[in-house]
């Protein structure tokens, strides 16, 4: 055969086994785009090499009837699941929680999941990772965060959902848990949705190409708290096998103080249910309540219908407005004796003995509370030197001794009750794999506008872009991730560790660190940050030491002190009435603390307009 004839043969040849190749390809890749999953089928949208399925419901609508009740499996599935709009569950709208509009936005229609793998996870069983968004547990929804290049550089699946929020997520009132039985006796609404979506995923995750047998659940904030209180509960075992907590805290609530009145009437918060239903008497709730109490057998069916015939914005402008007058909280998660232990999260961990295999990181960062405090116009002054159409002000300190202690201290705290005390509880039930870090890195760029590294550091929430690989912060986003060698170095930390995490259960850095196990005699943490500075520590904090700190300080009044206390034993973990009224020999006795802390507000208010800067 002719030599130039022979080429152009074997060329056809090849290029047909690269067309025929390429055709296989796009067969796996279309197979694996669309899935028959108990919610119905779902379709995949494919973008730089990472597959999204978005907006797949995992429970029933909890609406009408199912307001206030455990989750309910779908009756029928969806032939094909449509991407839904604006599905963020029930919230008062912030560009923080990635939740646009104005007042009360989002729906009762909200338990979806999204589900994100990497394009080549056809017939594989990779690790899932399990996102749980914070944002107090009253804001926030799935779609925030981007964890796309996680995904593709290390090879997991990501799950985020969105679950159901404040009140509408955690309610107690006698006439809704009364009657009701099993699961729906339950105050815990939100995290029975977060134990139902495990199990959906339990079900339905190894047709996307996950491993059903390595889930490891993470989450930050409030997802970090509601990882905490699913290791602490016994309706979630077995559902999860390695577990993440970023800045979490184990904070709850008893049955009266959700319902906000004791047994002799006294009010024990404003926030809780019965006070909320009293205040604007919503929709003729008096009149109901006191039918019920002249003959609760009679009118018992209609007084739940009521209750969940309120129209839910509504329900929500009105915790809203009382929220505005008081400094105590909404009451969220609650000692119900069915999701949650009737002593609290901490004592739950300590009986959690059927989880104890299972490894567990928890950490919290070293400048907490610079999140909220670098805005305060306590600490700081902030003016826009340039026109307020342009987005940054210049934000510099009032008393920047007095702001670092202030941070400092409740950081303290935050890592004392909201790592340490929750991983010797869980040592106490016999976890052997536990682990603890503090994110210290601080490697922002000043600029005209702020001391950047000085005000903001190692905040709240600054460790989440390093997992991503989404680096935003709104308009000083170029500030606080300045791109660079620094920056670079602390992502590939943070994605290594938390990705071995959920592959061998043991953290790698893939730097020269080990990670140490946590115990109680020793604490030892690892401090995350760039690679120089990248090391193993311990600190053996007690809250006698921190409050004696406190005490000894020549930093702040005897007035800002106490506000200091209060905030550090009310934060993170369940109020410590006793130590605040015994702290410096009863020296904030003389002080209404409450009263105080409104004056501070009013008076910035006042004087600036608002209490923010921003």
């Amino acid at each position: 055969m002719n030599q130039k004839k022979f080429r152009n043969r074997s060329l056809i040849i090849s290029l047909g086994f690269l067309i025929l190749a390429s055709c296989v390809s796009d067969f796996k890749i279309s197979n694996t785009l669309t899935i028959n999953t108990s919610s119905g089928i779902v379709k995949g949208t494919l973008i730089r090499r990472v597959i999204s399925w978005e907006d797949i419901p995992y429970a029933a609508a909890p609406v009408g009837e199912l307001r206030w009740k455990a989750p309910r499996n779908l009756i029928s599935p969806e032939f094909l699941i449509q991407p839904k709009n604006d599905n963020g569950c029930l919230q008062e709208a912030s560009i923080y929680a990635g939740i646009e509009g104005d007042g009360i936005v989002g729906t009762e229609d909200c338990l979806y999941l999204d589900i994100k793998a990497p394009v080549n996870n056809f017939n594989r069983r990779l690790p899932v990772m399990f996102w749980i968004h914070g944002g107090g547990n009253t804001s926030g929804l799935k779609d925030y965060y981007d964890f796309s290049e996680l995904v593709d550089r290390h090879q997991v699946l990501v799950i985020t959902i969105n679950y159901r929020l404040g009140p509408m997520g955690w309610f107690t009132h006698p006439v809704i848990q009364g009657p009701q039985s099993g699961l729906d006796k339950s105050s815990n609404f939100g995290t029975l949705d977060i134990i139902e979506a495990l199990k959906w995923v339990q079900a339905n995750i190894q047709k996307f190409g996950g491993d059903p047998d390595n889930i490891t659940i993470f989450g930050e904030s409030a997802g970090g708290h509601n990882v905490l209180s699913l290791l602490a509960s016994p309706l979630s075992d077995g559902l999860f096998h390695k577990a993440i907590s970023q800045s979490g805290y184990t904070t709850s609530f008893t049955k009266e103080e959700a319902v906000g009145v004791n047994d002799a009437g006294a009010v024990l918060n404003p926030l809780g249910s019965d006070r909320v239903l009293l205040k604007n008497d919503l929709s003729g709730y008096g009149s109901i309540k006191k039918l019920y109490e002249q003959d609760s057998e009679k009118y018992e069916d209609e007084y739940q219908r009521y209750l969940r015939s309120l129209d839910a914005k509504q329900l929500l402008e009105t915790y809203q407005e009382i929220a505005e007058d008081t400094f105590l909280r909404v009451p969220l998660l609650t000692r119900d004796g069915i999701v949650t232990h009737v002593d609290g999260v901490n004592a739950g961990l300590a009986a959690s003995k059927k989880k104890n295999f299972v490894p567990v990181i928890a950490g919290s960062n070293k400048d907490e509370l610079s999140l909220w405090l670098g805005a305060n116009r306590y600490f700081v002054k902030g003016y826009y030197p340039l026109t307020k159409a342009f987005p940054i002000p210049k934000v510099e300190f009032k008393r920047e001794e007095l702001y670092k202690f202030w941070v400092k201290i409740r950081s303290q705290g935050w890592k004392l009750r909201g790592v340490d005390e929750p991983l010797m509880e869980m040592e106490k039930a016999g976890y052997t794999s536990l682990y603890a870090y503090r994110f210290d890195w601080d490697d922002q760029r000043p600029s005209f506008f702020a001391d950047f590294p000085n005000l903001i550091g190692a905040a709240h929430g600054l460790e989440i872009s390093f997992i991503t690989g989404d680096f935003k912060f709104g308009p000083i986003g170029r500030y606080v991730y300045p791109r660079g060698k620094l920056r670079n170095e602390m992502q590939e930390t943070f994605m290594n560790s938390w990705t071995s995490f959920a592959k061998t259960g043991i953290p790698d850095t893939g730097k020269k660190n080990q990670w140490k196990k946590f115990n109680s005699s020793e604490r030892n943490f690892l401090k995350l940050d760039s690679d120089k500075f990248l090391s193993t520590d311990k600190e053996m904090l007690s809250l006698e030491f921190i409050l004696g700190n406190i005490r000894l300080s020549p930093v702040g009044t005897l007035l800002e002190k106490c506000l200091l206390v209060e905030e550090l034993l009310f934060n993170i973990g369940d109020p410590m009435l006793d130590y605040l009224s015994e702290w410096n020999q009863g020296a904030c006795q003389q002080f209404d603390l409450m009263m105080e802390r409104k004056k501070i507000e009013n008076d910035l208010i006042d004087e600036y307009g608002s209490v923010s800067v921003y």
